[in-house]
């Protein structure tokens, strides 16, 4: 369902926000974090934690609409909108908007690719960091892809990530972490690994 702005003006819809975006985006990923629209309300659209997009609660199917949506996306504070440069509308994203489905190494980096087409490498512009569930102890992988937009490592490359990891110490500490352009981002205390 879409909501009525505060205004009153009619209502921003997924197609209106399509066309904007790729008449936004046809020079690469347009500037969303220069632009300062007005907000129009929140817009009925959900990313899951498996990076499926859906609108109205049924998934967008077609991967060119949701790669474009995705070069439109900006979080700001815990809030995650798609940004014109004439209209902003809240979304929910009920973990990380991405998820990155594949790695390589290069040299000594770790080069990732998302579910929507990005690549980053892991680096100190775009750190790896895990979260572990405080009851069951379960990592949740990270990767930061652009302007503070992260993706959900998914399983197969972590396992894969795990393969390759080392022990380095940290803060007096040993830990277990991933070196990728010449920074060490630690996974789990290297302690932990040997009980």
């Amino acid at each position: 369902m879409t909501k009525t702005t505060q205004s009153g003006e009619m209502p921003v819809s997924a197609e209106s926000l399509a066309a904007s975006a790729k008449a936004a985006s046809k020079n690469g990923l347009p500037p969303v974090d220069k632009w300062d629209p007005p907000f129009c309300g929140d817009l009925d659209m959900r990313i899951a934690r498996d990076g499926t997009w859906f609108y109205l609660g049924t998934p967008i199917g077609r991967h060119a609409l949701v790669r474009l949506f995705s070069t439109i996306l900006r979080k700001d504070g815990d809030d995650y909108f798609l940004v014109t440069p004439v209209e902003k509308v809240g979304i929910t994203v009920d973990d990380a908007p991405f998820v990155a489905v594949d790695f390589e190494r290069k040299g000594d980096a770790l080069q990732f690719l998302t579910n929507v087409g990005d690549s980053a490498e892991a680096g100190p512009d775009h750190p790896i960091r895990v979260e572990r569930d405080p009851d069951t102890g379960e990592p949740s992988p990270y990767v930061n892809i652009r302007r503070n937009l992260e993706a959900l490592i998914d399983r197969k490359s972590f396992y894969r990530l795990v393969e390759i990891g080392e022990h380095e110490e940290v803060e007096g500490e040993s830990w277990f972490g991933l070196r990728s352009n010449g920074e060490f981002f630690p996974i789990i205390p290297s302690a932990e690994l040997e009980v």
